[in-house]
């Protein structure tokens, strides 16, 4: 059975978990091999918790999925980032930061219900639309987004993926996808 439960600062390494597992499956073939490879659960676990989303006065709300009490997927949300910027926050539109689910979980409507959970949440903050930032050569992620009322507005923007080595980043597009919100 899946619940969906608010983040708890115990939850770090097993979002970070999800995340990894989710990044090296769904951006395979489009962000470079050398960067899937190195990701580091411990790293991202203690990013998580500098970010500090499991604070309930932190500006995002990260909803966790649970089957049979294993974290299986995940979605943060809130206001709006203005140029993609944390401190630059647009309460008037919502946003769907992140939301990512073990690959073994995929099309078994795990995604479809924290995208549900998120939106609601966007709903109870008073926003009408929400958007989202889908990499343009993810087409999994973005029929999922378009089965679920979501299309791309038109903006694009250039996510900057860092290199070992002192290397420049290699940057893939970005599109902007947007939908309306039912109360």
């Amino acid at each position: 059975m899946l619940t969906i439960r608010r983040e708890e600062p115990d939850d770090a390494e097993a979002l970070a978990r999800v995340h990894i597992h989710g990044w090296q499956a769904g951006y395979a073939g489009i962000m470079p091999e050398e960067v899937l490879r190195r990701l580091n659960v411990a790293a991202w676990a203690q990013r998580r918790r500098d970010l500090g989303t499991a604070d309930p006065e932190h500006p995002f709300t990260t909803l966790l999925a649970e089957a049979d009490g294993t974290p299986v997927g995940f979605t943060t949300f809130g206001p709006y980032r203005n140029n993609q910027d944390r401190d630059d926050l647009d309460p008037a539109h919502g946003e769907v930061v992140a939301l990512y689910v073990e690959p073994a979980r995929w099309g078994d409507g795990t995604a479809r219900a924290l995208l549900a959970a998120a939106r609601a949440g966007l709903v109870a903050r008073g926003c009408s639309d929400h958007r989202i930032w889908v990499l343009e050569e993810n087409h999994r992620a973005r029929r999922f987004y378009e089965r679920a009322g979501l299309s791309p507005d038109g903006e694009r923007s250039t996510y900057p993926v860092p290199l070992a080595g002192g290397r420049p980043p290699v940057g893939l597009v970005e599109l902007r996808y947007a939908g309306r919100l039912d109360a």
